[in-house]
Formats: C-alpha cells, sequence, structure tokens
C-alpha cells in the first residue's frame, strides 16, 4: 500500500503565509496535506513533477455569484478552470432561499436584474427543491461540484419571504418583521450559512426595472438582522452600499462586530465622482481594527469593466426601437439590416427603452469605452477610447461606435471601465485591511467576466509591475481570504491543511481575452475566460484541472460555517 495519494514533487512552494518560498515535496492523503519536506520519503498512487514550477494553495473567491449554477452545473466556470478552489456565494443580497412557489419568478427577476443571469436559464435550471434556507443549503450539498462552495444568507429573499409585497414596495419593516427575519437568519446559520449579505445601492434593480426590496432599507433593521450574526461562528456580514453618509453605513458593520463579534466586509472600489471616499472608508476602517472589530473591505484588482457588443448581453443600441423592431432575425441577416444606412440613422436617432442600469450610465461616455483587442488590455490607455478614435477619424462617436460593433462580422466589442479605474489600486490591495475579490463570478454573465481577477493580482501587480512580490501575491489570494471566512483549513500549505493546490508555471503565466459560449439552461450565453500557465489545480487531493482541461473529477463539497485550524489538534 502507498504511502500517499499524491507526491507532488520537485517544486517551488509558496504556502500561503507571505513567507518567503522554499523548494519542497507535499504528501496528500485522503484529501489532507500529511507532509511537505525536501525530499519526501515514501510511495504515492501518483507523483506529480512541478520542477520549474511553483506550487501554491488554491485560490479562495469571498465575492461570487453561483448560488443559481451550483443548484444545476457541476464545474463552477469560470472559477474553477482559473485555479480557485473555494468560492463565497450569496453577497450583495441576491439569491434563491427562502422562498416561496408563488415568489419563484420575483427572486428570478431580482438575480437577472442585479446580477444579469438570463431569466430563461434560471427558469429552466433551478430546481427549486428547497423553500428554506437550509433546504437550500441541503441541495447544494447534495450536487457532485469540482470546487467548494459556501453560502452567506441574502437579504432580499429574506426579507420578501417575510414581507411579501410590502418588501417589494420596500416599506419599512414593523417589529414583528424583524422578529421574523431574524428567526429564519438564526436558522440559517446554524444550518451552516457563513454570514449575511445586503444591498444598498441605488446601481442593484430588478429586471423590471424597479429598486430592489433592500434599497435603503433602514439602518436600524440591518442592525437589529446583525445580530443574528455571532463572531464565535466565524460569520461575516457583507453589504454594498452607495456610502452617501459613510458614518451611517459604517456603523451597520461596526455596531454589528461591537455586539456579536461578527466580521464586516464591504466593496470598496475608486469611485469617479466620489475620489475621495475610499480613504475615507480606509480611515473607519482602520479606526474599527484599532478597537479590535475586524472589518474590512474588499478591493478589485482591475476595473470594473463591461464588455458590449452584438455577440454580448447588451450595447448602447441594444434596446433602441428600431433595434428592437429586427429581433427575432438570423444575426447573419440582421447585421446586413444594421448596415443600411437608414436604419443606422433611424437608431442613433433613437433612444434605448428600459436599458440595463448599466448602458443607462454608460450610454453616452465614450471617454469610457475602450476599443477590446486581443489581448484584452484591462487597464486601457485614452487614445484606444472610442471618443479619440473617432475624433481622429473625424467623426462622431455614436457613429463610429455603431460602424465598429458592426466590424468582423458584428464580433467586435468595447471594453467600458466603469469604475477603479485608478493608480490608487494597489494602495488598495496592499491595504492590511483589506481583501483582494470583487470577480462577481456566476453573474454578469454577458457582459463581465472578472473572475480572473484574481490571477490579474499575479499576471499584472507582481509580475508586470513588481508592486508586490510573489509570495505577497499569493498569499492575498489564500490564506487572507481564508482568514476573512474564518475558512481556516485551508489557504496555507501546511500539514493537516486541505489539500486545495494550484501548480503554476509563473513565467507563462496569462490571461486569454474572454469568449462567448452558449452553455447555460436554455442554449442562454455567457462569457468564459482561459488562462496559460495553471498547470493543475487540486482540490481535496485530486486534480480538477490540469492545463487548462477538466479532468471529470467532482471532489468539490458544501462548506457549513467555521472551519477550525486543523494544526494545533495535530501538534
Amino acid at each position: 500500500m502507498a504511502d500517499y495519494d499524491l507526491i507532488i514533487r520537485n517544486g517551488t512552494v509558496y504556502d500561503g503565509s507571505g513567507n518567503a518560498p522554499r523548494p519542497s515535496d507535499i504528501g496528500i492523503r485522503a484529501g489532507v496535506i500529511a507532509a511537505v519536506a525536501a525530499d519526501l520519503e515514501g510511495t504515492a498512487d501518483r507523483e506529480y513533477d512541478a520542477t520549474g514550477k511553483i506550487v501554491t494553495p488554491g485560490f479562495i473567491d469571498v465575492h461570487t455569484h453561483y448560488d443559481g449554477q451550483a443548484t444545476w452545473d457541476s464545474h463552477l466556470q469560470p472559477s474553477s478552470n482559473l485555479g480557485t478552489t473555494t468560492v463565497v456565494m450569496g453577497n450583495c443580497g441576491v439569491g434563491f432561499a427562502p422562498c416561496r412557489p408563488e415568489d419563484h419568478a420575483v427572486l428570478i427577476q431580482l438575480m437577472e436584474g442585479v446580477e444579469e443571469i438570463p431569466g430563461t436559464a434560471m427558469d429552466e435550471g433551478l430546481p427549486w427543491t428547497w423553500e428554506s434556507f437550509p433546504e437550500f443549503l441541503d441541495t447544494l450539498e447534495h450536487r457532485p461540484r469540482d470546487i467548494d462552495v459556501a453560502a452567506l444568507f441574502p437579504h432580499g429573499p429574506l426579507r420578501v419571504y417575510v414581507m411579501g409585497q410590502r418588501a417589494l414596495d420596500r416599506e419599512p419593516a414593523s417589529p414583528e418583521d424583524i422578529e421574523k427575519m431574524k428567526a429564519l437568519l438564526s436558522e440559517g446559520m446554524k444550518a451552516g450559512a457563513v454570514g449575511f449579505s445586503t444591498s444598498r445601492t441605488l446601481v442593484h434593480r430588478s429586471s423590471t426595472g424597479d429598486l430592489i426590496p433592500t434599497y435603503k432599507a433602514a439602518t436600524s433593521e440591518l442592525k437589529a438582522l446583525g445580530e443574528a450574526l455571532s463572531g464565535e461562528s466565524g460569520h461575516v456580514f457583507q453589504f454594498i452600499s452607495d456610502w452617501e453618509d459613510p458614518e451611517d453605513e459604517f456603523s451597520i458593520l461596526r455596531e454589528t462586530s461591537e455586539k456579536t463579534g461578527a466580521k464586516g466586509t464591504f466593496t470598496l472600489v475608486y469611485i469617479d465622482n466620489q475620489p475621495d471616499l475610499w480613504r475615507r472608508q480606509l480611515d473607519l476602517v482602520e479606526s474599527a481594527q484599532q478597537s479590535g472589530l475586524d472589518i474590512r473591505g474588499q478591493v478589485l484588482s482591475r476595473p470594473i469593466g463591461m464588455m458590449m457588443g452584438h455577440r454580448s448581453s447588451m450595447h448602447p443600441f441594444y434596446r433602441r426601437p428600431t433595434f428592437l423592431s429586427l429581433e427575432g432575425l438570423p444575426l447573419e441577416d440582421k447585421l446586413e439590416r444594421l448596415k443600411d444606412p437608414e436604419i443606422k440613422a433611424r437608431i442613433l436617432a433613437e433612444q434605448n427603452i428600459n436599458p440595463h442600469i448599466f448602458v443607462m450610465i454608460f450610454n453616452d461616455r465614450f471617454e469610457r469605452m475602450y476599443v477590446l483587442e486581443d489581448p484584452i488590455d484591462y487597464l486601457p490607455k485614452p487614445e484606444n477610447s472610442v471618443a479619440a478614435r473617432a475624433e481622429a477619424a473625424g467623426e462622431d462617436p455614436a457613429s463610429w461606435l455603431y460602424d465598429y460593433l458592426l466590424g468582423n462580422d458584428g464580433s467586435n466589442l468595447i471594453y467600458i471601465a466603469a469604475a477603479n479605474l485608478s493608480e490608487h489600486i494597489p494602495e488598495l490591495l496592499g491595504h492590511p485591511h483589506t481583501v483582494a475579490a470583487l470577480g462577481d463570478g456566476g453573474a454578469h454573465v454577458g457582459s463581465i467576466c472578472d473572475s480572473s481577477a484574481n490571477l490579474y493580482v499575479l499576471t499584472q501587480w507582481v509580475k508586470e509591475r513588481h508592486a508586490f512580490d510573489l509570495a505577497k501575491g499569493i498569499h492575498m489570494l489564500t490564506r487572507q481570504p481564508a482568514e476573512l471566512y474564518s475558512l481556516l483549513d485551508r489557504g496555507l500549505i501546511a500539514p493537516g491543511m486541505k489539500a486545495d493546490i494550484n501548480i503554476i508555471d509563473i513565467e507563462a503565466l496569462s490571461l486569454k481575452t474572454p469568449h462567448i459560449v452558449h452553455d447555460l439552461p436554455a442554449g442562454g450565453k455567457r462569457f468564459l475566460q482561459n488562462a496559460d500557465g495553471i498547470a493543475a489545480t487540486i482540490v481535496a487531493g485530486e486534480v480538477i484541472f490540469e492545463n487548462g482541461a477538466s479532468t471529470g473529477s467532482l471532489p468539490g463539497r458544501l462548506v457549513r460555517g467555521y472551519r477550525a485550524d486543523p494544526r494545533p489538534a495535530l501538534a
């Protein structure tokens, strides 16, 4: 009988702690790292030669929206194929539980509007084998998948379940409503939710165009619900907000943490029209940390970037009446009609009808639209903007954009740097109380593909710009997010830790340009992205991806709540 199931030999191990690397072999047994040593003795059922490669813990992505996909798909791409081995979903207050049968459509509309997942895909794909949140977790647990998932309890479904139409009308919650929500939230926490999430931003809307049920929910309501969390259980309160009153918004997290010991986390990005907000937010975080409260900002390693064109889910002309009149035509015929000068003139003279909020905001901000070329440039230069290209051509930018999107058989795309296009990204990433996140895996499937933002830390800020050394970059993607969510059995390469591991050719590591596939339920389309240089990704000791191809192995599990660090028990 072999000593180990798998031995990884001859790699340079970056263990996730941020410490200097060391050449080591890694022995894995029963899904756990059993030994880490130079020239490890013993036999294994399989050996992997990692000569010339780095070996790291699997990446942990704490901000995803796989709530629907995890119920119908065993492969959580575009995360699992990019080195992520654990995801936290249920962010931003949207999800599918608890939910009565008569509210299925309401929650689908919320997810479709807020996270841009096609309603038709959810209609066909969601099994709805649950009503309560614990039943939803049971459904997740019973489906095999390639990587581990953990779930936050979302505020939106909770409010709809308790308040019905009053929640959709955004009425204040009564004391009785709040007590019912707290009871359900406590039930969900005991069943294994890793925390609670909400959204307080104007950008989040239902696909009907209505504001979400949680928008501007009373601060007192959120503070009361926060009392259902427990620091001893490692719970986290996550939210996104417009930060109209920074002190009042932050008080939700601060008071929850003071009362319960729970952690807090929120979306922290650079916003053009609030250029000093991020510094104020960091001041609040630092003050809380100095008081012993664990509150951290979630930051993105690049701009929040949307890709728009005829092949994606939206573009600046997609909801104009004349354009809509061509819906249903085969794509080739549609493109031919769109080239007609008369059709073009009519479309350019019209306005979009009930467009997605992304188009509503950026419809004519041509200086923030960039020609998307291969390979994709996530920090584009001003001279590549649509405004600059149109000016150079002596054309109106809307007219220039219209023609550009029809090029290459309608496959041309633009990249819109919606927010966080800032020189301060390294400072945000490197702050001791932030976590690299906000990739939104599983969401915005037809316009955004930012789940590679974790790899971008390595390709851009470590390799290209040398803002961080490699050990620091690996720490940002592994142990740091594990500690935020108290998933302390992973994110490090050490004996006793869960054997979630990446083997990477760091010199070859690079991101491919996202591409469209039609593999969602009901034939829905989405962006996927690949990378070069990830030789293997291992979950619980099983190789799930090798050289970019899935092995078909499905060792992923539902993570129910806090995970203790196994090393003290071993000692």
